[in-house]
C-alpha cells in the first residue's frame, strides 16, 4: 500500500469516528481529496484507493490535471473549491461537476449561461460561499446576504443549488471550531426550512464544511462534504501538474 493510500485509510478512520461520536451515519459524510498543487499521478494513486471525488483551487493548473487524467473521467468527480473570476468562469463551467465557491450572482449566472452551451453535460452543481468569520481576506458572502443569493441562483438554468460552504477562521480551540460550524450550520437550516418546497431547492442538502485539521468539528456541527488535502496528500510545495 502506497503512503498516499495509506493517508486515506487514516483519514476515512477520523470521519468513522467522527460520525460515531456525533450519533450519525457514515454515509451522511463524504470525502473531498484536495488535490491542488499535485500531480496528475497523486490523483490517479487517490483513484486506485478509492477516492473518487477531487477539489481543485487553481483553474489552469486543475483544467490541465482534469484533461491529462481524461481517460478516467468516468470514475472522477472534479469540485472547484478555490476563489473564481469571472474570466475563468468558462472553464470551470466546461471542465468541473461542482463550484462551492459562489458568492456573487454575477459569477453564477455566468456559470449558468456557460453551463449550457454544453448540452450533453449534467447541470453543474453549485455551493454559496460564505465569509462566517468575516475576514477582509477571504471570499465568501456575508451570512445575512446567503439567503437572497440562494434564491438568485435556484432560479437559473443549467446549475443545481445544493448547499454552502466556509471556511472559518483557522484555531486549535476546538469549542471555537464548532461555534463557527453551528453558525453556519443554522444558516443552512434556516435557508432550507424556509424554501423546503420550492423547486430550486430540492437538491439543498449540502454543507461542505471542515479540513484536515478541523473535520471532527464540522461533522460535529453536521458537515456533509470535508475538504481534505495534506492529510491525504502530504504538505504542498510547489504546482506541480
Amino acid at each position: 500500500m502506497n503512503q498516499i493510500a495509506m493517508n486515506l485509510v487514516q483519514v476515512q478512520e477520523r470521519i468513522e469516528l467522527a460520525v460515531l461520536a456525533a450519533k450519525r451515519e457514515p454515509e451522511e459524510v463524504e470525502l473531498l481529496a484536495v488535490s491542488k498543487t499535485f500531480p496528475a499521478a497523486a490523483v490517479e494513486e487517490a483513484m486506485h484507493a478509492g477516492q473518487s471525488a477531487f477539489g481543485e483551487n487553481y483553474v489552469q493548473e486543475a483544467v490541465e490535471k482534469i484533461l491529462k487524467l481524461s481517460k478516467l473521467r468516468p470514475w472522477l468527480t472534479w469540485h472547484f473549491i478555490g476563489p473564481l473570476q469571472s474570466n475563468k468562469t468558462r472553464e470551470v463551467a466546461e471542465h468541473f461537476d461542482w463550484v462551492h465557491s459562489v458568492d456573487r450572482l454575477k459569477i453564477a449566472e455566468r456559470l449558468s449561461t456557460q453551463r449550457g452551451e454544453f448540452s450533453e453535460l449534467a447541470p453543474l452543481q453549485l455551493c454559496v460561499q460564505v465569509n462566517v468569520s468575516e475576514e477582509e481576506s477571504k471570499s465568501g458572502i456575508a451570512l445575512t446576504e446567503a439567503e437572497t443569493l440562494c434564491n438568485a441562483i435556484s432560479q437559473l438554468p443549467h446549475v443545481v443549488l445544493r448547499g454552502l460552504m466556509a471556511i472559518p477562521a483557522p484555531t486549535d480551540n476546538p469549542a471555537a471550531q464548532r461555534e463557527a460550524f453551528a453558525t453556519v450550520r443554522a444558516c443552512f437550516e434556516r435557508i432550507r426550512d424556509t424554501h423546503t418546497i420550492e423547486p430550486g431547492f430540492q437538491f439543498f442538502d449540502t454543507l461542505s464544511m471542515g479540513m484536515s485539521d478541523d473535520l471532527e468539528a464540522a461533522i460535529a456541527e453536521g458537515s456533509t462534504m470535508v475538504r481534505v488535502g495534506t492529510a491525504i496528500f502530504g504538505k504542498r510545495d510547489k504546482i506541480t501538474v
